[in-house]
């Protein structure tokens, strides 16, 4: 099993991830150069599968297609209808590979050189096997469309060996559950859960000897250096220091208060090492804390399907009273009229 190598110089991610974007928004409805425009991409960005895309401008163009289109499920249908072949060298590893298992491996040891700041990991828990991915970049914080797709590419990677009937046990995601969840478990055929430390597909630990469809052992090497070269792969370099810090202290929001020794053994330093570097930036822990949480806030308070007591639990907080106190801190009004305020000017 391989755990992707996380930290990278830049943020990007390889042109070939928004494959047919443009005829996707175009289908849709709304006008794929308008929301290019809107996302900071110009339309030739995307025409070379091997050309480096900002990452946060990526996100944003999904986010924004999900908006203006009305579509809030943009990202999981465009990810259901993305094959193998159109994900560019990552996809083409994959398929080249000798076995379901090698490919799943290759998938997860290689998509950093595909996508930059992204951990991928394949291994196995409890009698099941995961496939897990999530963005480290702490300012990326709308993301959920991303995670929708690839977790649909993913799949797609899956049903090429075992059949367009395979289905997962269930699926995860780290977003909370829109209103229009029951549209996940039919596109996945299975279970979906949401507010989850990553996103991730579970299913059985079998089949994964069985060979590919289009396995080539001769292109296999051929095509890993060629995603060494355009990925820009030399080495884990590491993330910016407060990047991987708000990224896990994001992560452990789903499971209460996230507690400063929790994070620094995340993060491999001792807690006092932690501190130092924090005050170093400028902050304490329970600064950048409050600062993460009013960050996914403000994009929670976006989704009208949220009551405020569940994005008080989401982020980590133990009553809805804390969290409106520290939403006061920080924007000088409670998170109710915050709501109201943007309702009224969207």
């Amino acid at each position: 099993m391989s755990v992707a190598s996380p930290y990278q110089r830049q943020r990007h991610v390889l042109a070939a991830a928004a494959h047919g974007v443009d005829r996707f928004i175009a289908a849709q409805g709304s006008d794929p150069l308008t929301l290019m425009s809107r996302a900071g991409l110009a339309p030739q960005q995307i025409e070379n599968p091997c050309l480096q895309v900002d990452l946060g401008a990526y996100c944003r163009l999904m986010e924004t297609a999900a908006a203006q289109t009305g579509n809030g499920n943009f990202g999981l249908w465009f990810g259901q209808q993305f094959e193998p072949e159109q994900l560019g060298l990552i996809g083409r590893i994959a398929l080249a590979s000798p076995t379901l298992g090698s490919a799943l491996d290759n998938l997860a040891r290689l998509f950093h050189l595909h996508q930059q700041v992204t951990e991928t990991r394949f291994y196995q828990a409890e009698g099941l096997l995961r496939l897990e991915y999530r963005i480290l970049d702490g300012h990326i914080v709308e993301r959920r469309q991303d995670a929708e797709l690839t977790l649909g590419m993913f799949a797609n990677v899956l049903r090429r060996c075992l059949g367009r009937g395979w289905a997962p046990e269930r699926v995860e995601f780290e977003h909370p559950r829109p209103g229009d969840w029951r549209e996940h478990e039919r596109a996945f055929d299975a279970p979906v859960y949401f507010g989850r430390r990553s996103n991730a597909l579970v299913f059985r630990n079998r089949e994964l000897q069985r060979a590919m469809p289009g396995r080539d052992l001769a292109q296999l090497p051929r095509l890993c250096e060629e995603l060494s070269r355009v990925g820009g792969g030399s080495g884990p370099i590491a993330l910016a220091f407060m990047d991987r810090v708000r990224s896990e202290i994001r992560a452990s929001l789903s499971e209460g208060a996230p507690h400063i020794e929790a994070v620094a053994e995340l993060l491999r330093l001792p807690r006092w090492t932690l501190q130092r570097r924090l005050a170093e930036h400028g902050y304490s822990y329970s600064e950048l804390v409050e600062e993460v949480r009013c960050d996914l806030a403000m994009a929670y308070l976006a989704q009208p399907q949220l009551p405020l007591a569940d994005i008080a639990s989401l982020l980590g907080y133990s009553e809805p009273s804390a969290f409106t106190r520290a939403f006061c801190r920080r924007y000088g009004v409670p998170p109710s009229r915050m709501r109201a305020q943007r309702a009224a000017v969207s």
